[in-house]
């Protein structure tokens, strides 16, 4: 028996100055600018490795973030070029440019393999390291495009890798160690959010969920309930397990980097309530963004972080 469409309903239909929308300017949509936060994991290295008032690992990292910027947007654009079809039938990705028709494949790919060959050249121009870890990111995520994400585990997994790349690639782009402790962290933190979108996803999709994407058929509410449970403790842990291990407070020379654990507690909560009570959690990056006490929690945190690793501050 064939499956039922999406509700016809919920699919807004483009408005007249949305289907003139200019063609740059609906490439730029479909790099999804907004989701560039994501990228900030790139500045821990700096942060961390206590570079971040020496001015040529900052401009190193500031280039870093933009070539991520430019890489995570050509992942968008193959994701949104295999995904078309099924994204006319959710209803919120029918909106975007190419499966509303608004931006031709054609057009999206030659656009996405010309910026592909800049980035990843401009990331070797800055060193060899950097770009084989930015040529990693865009190959695993290319397969993630193609095969991966119909895989059920593996697609979550494959995102939180990703994100570990991004982080070990601001460690090597200004060639500092950067802890395991923090990878297990990244990772972890990437794994929870990824989770809580695919929960999302089968919650707003309800009975359809499977029509859309094939993966969501593997999961369920109370499935990823049970895996974000295991990994909101595990990276909680994690956290604070490296704050006071003895090689972090050797590096330092502190161990009040324990007393930040309250935020980092405080953000997933906050998170989790977005994702239960408000059926939140679709976008990461724009509920960073859009809720006022997360974004709060999270700037708290990193000032938190600099103040404890920098102190005494230096005198300008």
């Amino acid at each position: 028996m064939a499956r039922d469409p999406l509700p016809q309903l919920a699919v807004r239909d483009a408005s007249p100055a949305e289907q003139a929308r200019p063609l740059a300017l609906s490439l730029l949509v479909s790099l999804r600018p907004a989701q560039w936060t994501k990228n900030l994991i790139v500045f821990a290295g700096l942060i961390f490795g206590r570079e971040l008032f020496d001015p040529v690992s900052v401009l190193r990292s500031i280039g870093a973030f933009l070539i991520f910027c430019a890489l995570s947007g050509i992942v968008y654009l193959l994701n949104d070029i295999a995904d078309r079809d099924a994204d006319r039938r959710h209803p919120l990705k029918a909106q975007r440019p190419i499966a509303s028709g608004e931006l031709s494949p054609r057009t999206a790919a030659a656009f996405g393999s010309v910026l592909a060959v800049g980035s990843l050249g401009a990331a070797y121009w800055l060193g060899v390291g950097f770009g084989v870890v930015a040529s990693a990111y865009v190959g695993l995520l290319a397969l993630y495009s193609a095969f991966l994400k119909h895989v059920v585990i593996i697609d979550v997994l494959t995102i939180a890798v990703g994100f570990v790349l991004r982080a070990v690639a601001g460690a090597v782009v200004i060639h500092v160690p950067f802890s395991h402790w923090l990878l297990v962290c990244t990772i972890l933190l990437a794994l929870f959010l990824a989770l809580s979108k695919r929960r999302h996803e089968i919650v707003l999709l309800a009975d359809h969920a499977r029509g859309h994407r094939r993966i969501l058929e593997e999961y369920s509410p109370y499935l990823l309930d049970q895996m974000v449970s295991v990994v909101t403790a595990s990276t909680l842990m994690a956290y604070a397990f490296y704050t006071i291990s003895p090689e972090t407070v050797e590096k330092f020379g502190t161990d009040l980097l324990g007393l930040t654990v309250p935020f980092p507690l405080y953000g997933i909560f906050r998170y989790l309530y977005l994702v239960h009570q408000k059926e939140g959690g679709g976008s990461p990056a724009e509920m960073l963004v859009n809720d006022r006490p997360l974004l709060v929690c999270v700037a708290l945190w990193a000032a938190a972080i600099v103040v404890i690793i920098y102190r005494p501050l230096p005198m300008w």
